[in-house]
């Protein structure tokens, strides 16, 4: 396999791989952002044909895509611009590049959402729990009111450097800590969250489908997007990882324990969060009433489970250590992830031979810079959540087009159905991959835009200013492509020079 004494050690076993790549999955994505979208895109009857699409989506886009990008990294042996190289030529360097860019921009705000994180585990550690949702939202506001935002993103991406410029190996010990110790406390929290008063309730709303809402295209939007951020699904950090891969691990196995594992953690924390707030507020309240509470936490619910999981640990015996546990497994959720998201930055200076040591340094003071403003502006940070995140399809897109160009037929059966495997994949995985998920992204993105332009927004989608426009995300998507674009065989050929 090319480049694999280039790349320094693989993970150096089976279980490792699947917590570090758990360590990309498991994360903000499903603690944080799955609960507010759900509660985002819920009906008046309930959120359950939200979660009918994504887990439609699972399996119609995330695990096909996970399994292409096993299949890409551990071929090529470097990052998302050499293995996309190495797959299918030096003219399409900059689909890999954009991939990457997309990463990277979801890396400058994640830091400091992982920021918030920390935050919160050392307010609930040296401060008392809030009594109720006015004090509640007086912590969340006063918080980011503040300059600890930006001391804490700061703090959150120069630990995650320290941990990259150490190499794989690092990587896969401190994942080997953090995430079991972040499912521990998941599912105290479950438990104890389903004990309150009215909490089914919650539950039901949650699982209850308004089947009107999936003739929405803003819910599989949603649901295809939310699946992209809960598993990571074409954002190039698996496929980072997989260039550490060992030859003998199933690919196809992988995937299904990756997608299938993160997701069932995303349901679990849903539960705990929507039993939290219907359990608190459903004696007082109809579920209407209590949506809107859920939806308004912040701008699109951004400070949901900043301010409703400290007041579940107040009204539980022995509250206060349980929330610390919480948000220190919050925390180790985020840095997981974050780590996840400069290795792939990293990796691809790295490829163009750049030190690791510089590699990390640069990509960490470039993501501090680029993520103050997210951090001065939680409007900003819903922004940049939206474009990237939407921004997931086109990465997509690129991911099963490099994967046609290649052949879907020789790369399952190279790449995927190798001899040491111990489950063949079949050819349903060839027809996803070359013609649902382009129809997917093709459909959604047009039909969004339409309606954007003609139901939603008719007065502001031309508006680049505008928060959520068509117009905001195509001019920084045209931003990055272009300037990709032009420097591509610039690109190529630093990432070639490698070799």
């Amino acid at each position: 396999m090319p480049n694999q004494k280039k790349n320094g050690s693989l993970f150096s076993s089976k279980w490792g791989l699947i917590l570090s790549v758990l360590g990309i999955a498991v994360g903000t994505g499903n603690i944080w952002r799955f609960p507010r979208i759900a509660a985002q895109n819920g009906g008046a009857d309930g959120a359950g044909a939200f979660i009918i699409a994504w887990v439609a989506c699972l399996f119609l886009f995330s695990i096909p895509l996970i399994i292409a990008e096993y299949g890409i990294g551990r071929h090529g042996r470097k990052g998302i611009i050499g293995s996309f190289i190495n797959l299918v030529g030096e003219k399409y360097a900059w689909m890999g590049g954009f991939i990457g860019f997309v990463a990277t921009a979801i890396m400058f705000y994640y830091s400091v959402v992982a920021g918030w994180c920390l935050y919160y585990f050392i307010e609930s550690v040296y401060s008392g729990l809030p009594q109720n949702i006015e004090q509640a939202e007086t912590v969340w506001y006063g918080f980011q009111g503040s300059v600890f935002p930006s001391v804490f993103h700061a703090l959150m991406i120069g630990a995650g450097g320290y941990i990259v410029v150490k190499g794989i190996s690092s990587i896969e010990r401190i994942n080997k800590v953090l995430i079991p110790s972040l499912l521990l406390v998941v599912i105290i929290s479950l438990i104890r969250a389903v004990m309150l008063p009215g909490s089914f309730q919650g539950i039901e709303y949650l699982f209850t489908p308004d089947w009107s809402t999936l003739a929405e295209p803003r819910i599989w939007i949603e649901a295809l997007t939310q699946n992209a951020w809960d598993t990571g699904a074409a954002w190039g950090l698996i496929l980072t990882y997989a260039a550490y891969m060992r030859s003998k691990d199933d690919i196809t196995i992988s995937a299904l324990q990756t997608g299938i594992g993160n997701n069932i953690v995303s349901l679990l924390a849903a539960i705990t969060i929507f039993s939290t707030v219907f359990g608190t507020l459903g004696s007082t309240m109809n579920d209407g009433q209590i949506l809107e509470i859920m939806q308004s936490s912040g701008p699109a619910g951004t400070g949901l489970t900043f301010m409703w999981m400290p007041q579940l640990f107040e009204q539980m015996a022995g509250g206060r250590l349980f929330a610390i546990l919480f948000f220190l497994g919050l925390t180790f959720a985020a840095f997981s992830s974050l780590i996840s998201m400069i290795e792939l930055a990293s990796r691809v200076l790295v490829d163009m031979n750049i030190s690791r040591k510089k590699a990390t340094v640069g990509v960490c003071l470039t993501g501090f810079a680029f993520g103050l403003p997210s951090a001065i502006s939680t409007d900003i940070l819903a922004n940049q959540d939206f474009v990237w995140g939407v921004g997931l399809l086109v990465s997509g897109a690129f991911m099963s087009f490099a994967v046609i160009k290649f052949s879907p037929a020789k790369f399952r059966d190279q790449l995927v159905n190798t001899e040491k495997r111990k489950w063949t994949l079949g050819r349903w995985w060839e027809i996803i991959i070359k013609y649902v998920v382009p129809i997917e992204v093709f459909t959604l993105l047009v039909w969004w835009m339409y309606l954007s332009a003609f139901e939603y927004a008719p007065d502001s989608w031309y508006n680049p200013l505008s928060m959520y426009s068509v117009a905001t995300v195509l001019l920084q998507w045209g931003v990055a492509m272009v300037l990709l674009i032009i420097y591509n065989k610039k690109i190529a050929a630093k990432t070639g020079n490698s070799d």
